[in-house]
């Protein structure tokens, strides 16, 4: 395949937004092609994960490619649950790689806010194993299953949960497009209500509205993509491996690693899954950024730090970014880009090469993406 570069990017803040999902989809898309320099490409590519039941529409591609003036270019929607953004990536990447096209918009976005949140987690479960959900199982509830597993295997306690959430917001309140932009001390996360054991409110990303997107194109830019992969594992979790390491993520970073000719000591910056604050501690050693049963103590240190050897989510990640499903491995791509290109202000972390990783569901298709700067 041939090299593929980033040559635009754009993202709406995150939060509750007045305006309709299409509305939020055409504001990034623009906002990318503007960067980008351009005003059409070849093939729009949408990433979210269920519209039908967030705001009762379909067809939101062309939609978005007709709301942008672009009705005639080829537009498609991508979907791997929480991972779908990530996934729309994947999909523009292959085909200006492979030739078929010399540039892509790529979309990802969500809304959410407006849908009480007993009906956004009853939305977000149906990504779960049936059967696991008629046993009444949710996405927190199994989250937190995976989270006591963790913690019991490594010694973690809840204060090192609680500083995964401290860390992240910190790093928030420098990102203007961030949901939540003040810092958090630990005795509000040890203190916010319990949501299952042992997550609490501050343990977990919030209910957002948001979209974000990416210029793909053969042409020559500043930051390129050297490796892509996805990693997939059962969908029900009694039948995993292993509580306390996602597969997924182990094999996605595996094939992206070894397409970028890189190794996870090259990497200096990255955005990573954690739409759980466990789910970052686990995911770093899954990636191999840190040893197995070390993140924790990497984060005592300020390794994971603005600041320290490898910042993760200096953008405040899911927890204080925002989750708008759809838009968060596409906001993902879009800080790294920024990073490697010096563009992100307060957070600015000197980097040359970054990476990227989205959950989708309770880690069944995990995406692993690297960046590299020109």
């Amino acid at each position: 395949m041939g090299g593929v570069q980033v040559a635009g990017v754009g993202i709406t803040p995150f939060g509750k937004h007045p305006g309709s999902l299409r509305d939020l989809m055409m504001t990034a898309g623009a906002a990318a092609l503007k960067d980008a320099g351009r005003d059409t490409v070849d093939a729009i590519y949408v990433g979210t994960m269920n519209p039908e039941a967030f705001v009762g529409e379909g067809n939101v591609a062309s939609g978005v490619a007709d709301g942008l003036g672009l009705a005639a270019v080829p537009a498609l929607r991508v979907e791997t649950a929480s991972s779908a953004g990530a996934a729309a990536v994947f999909a523009g990447y292959t085909a200006v790689a492979s030739g078929y096209f010399q540039s892509v918009l790529v979309i990802g976005g969500e809304k959410m806010s407006h849908v009480p949140s007993p009906q956004v987690t009853g939305i977000l479960g149906r990504v779960l194993d049936p059967c696991e959900r008629a046993q009444g199982a949710t996405m927190p509830a199994l989250a937190a299953i995976v989270t006591r597993a963790f913690m019991q295997a490594f010694s973690v306690t809840r204060r090192d949960l609680a500083r995964v959430a401290v860390k992240n917001h910190s790093h928030g309140s420098l990102n203007p497009d961030a949901q939540f932009q003040r810092p958090i001390t630990l005795e509000e996360v040890m203190h916010s209500r319990v949501i299952a054991d042992p997550l609490r409110l501050f343990d977990c990303a919030p209910i957002s509205d948001g979209a974000a997107a990416v210029v793909l194109t053969a042409d020559p830019a500043s930051v390129r993509i050297t490796g892509i992969a996805q990693g997939t594992d059962h969908v029900a979790l009694r039948d995993r491996d292993s509580l306390v390491s996602f597969r997924a993520t182990r094999e996605a970073a595996a094939r992206a690693f070894r397409m970028a000719n890189r190794t996870p000591s090259d990497v200096q910056v990255a955005e990573v899954h954690d739409a759980f604050t466990s789910f970052e501690l686990i995911s770093v050693e899954d990636l191999g950024l840190f040893p197995p049963g070390r993140s924790c103590r990497a984060l005592r240190s300020g390794a994971m730090t603005l600041g320290g050897r490898l910042p993760i989510n200096p953008s405040g990640g899911l927890k204080a970014r925002g989750h708008p499903i759809g838009a968060t491995g596409l906001a993902q791509v879009v800080e790294i880009v920024r990073q490697l290109r010096g563009q992100a202000g307060d957070r600015q972390v000197e980097a040359a090469v970054g990476l990227a990783h989205s959950i989708g569901g309770l880690a069944t298709g995990n995406w692993v993406t690297i960046l590299e700067r020109n």
